[in-house]
């Protein structure tokens, strides 16, 4: 069954929620990287392949139900941060809003009785519970390392080590859509 024009029209303005997240945890890694903090850096480049991925996997399912993926410009992300903590403070804030829109589509879905996009839908509402708490312990995290050099050194060291789940790669990651 092709996809309802509403269903289509919000997740097409989902991928660009996704597009922006992606540029915004690009931005936010470009400030750490500019403060000599790679691994921290590397943490947010993870999170922009991520957000981007995310969504990808919109795009091509919009396109498996038969509608148009309709692209819209993306909004130019913050570049500025006080303290190591206020980005971590925003990226929690970030995901929250993310977690309020993916919420919506699920609305959306319901309505319009899509059980195909809910079924879909719902990695995402899982994906946010865990980015949230991700988001919610790194916040935490930096409150408790407060001005300690040593400690962000520490906390920048291991984050270095973070890869990129394969559970986010796109349906159809080097394959042509039919």
């Amino acid at each position: 069954m092709a996809l309802d024009k509403k269903m289509a029209h919000a997740l097409n303005e989902q991928i660009n929620a996704e597009m922006f997240s992606a540029y915004l945890y690009l931005s936010m890694g470009s400030w750490f990287e500019e403060k000599g903090l790679l691994g921290i850096a590397h943490w947010f480049r993870c999170q922009y392949l991520e957000e981007n991925m995310h969504g990808m996997k919109m795009y091509n399912f919009v396109f498996e139900r038969g509608a148009r993926v309709t692209l819209k410009a993306i909004e130019a992300p913050k570049t500025e941060w006080t303290s190591y903590l206020d980005v971590f403070q925003e990226v929690a804030e970030h995901e929250a809003h993310v977690t309020s829109l993916i919420n919506n589509l699920v609305r959306v879905a319901r309505e319009l009785n899509d059980y195909a996009s809910e079924s879909f839908l719902m990695w995402f509402v899982d994906e946010q519970v865990e980015e949230e708490a991700t988001a919610g312990e790194l916040v935490s995290r930096l409150k408790l390392i407060g001005d300690n050099p040593n400690a962000l050194l520490m906390l920048d060291n291991e984050l270095k080590s973070r890869g990129v789940s394969p559970n986010v790669l796109p349906i159809h990651l080097g394959e042509p859509v039919a």
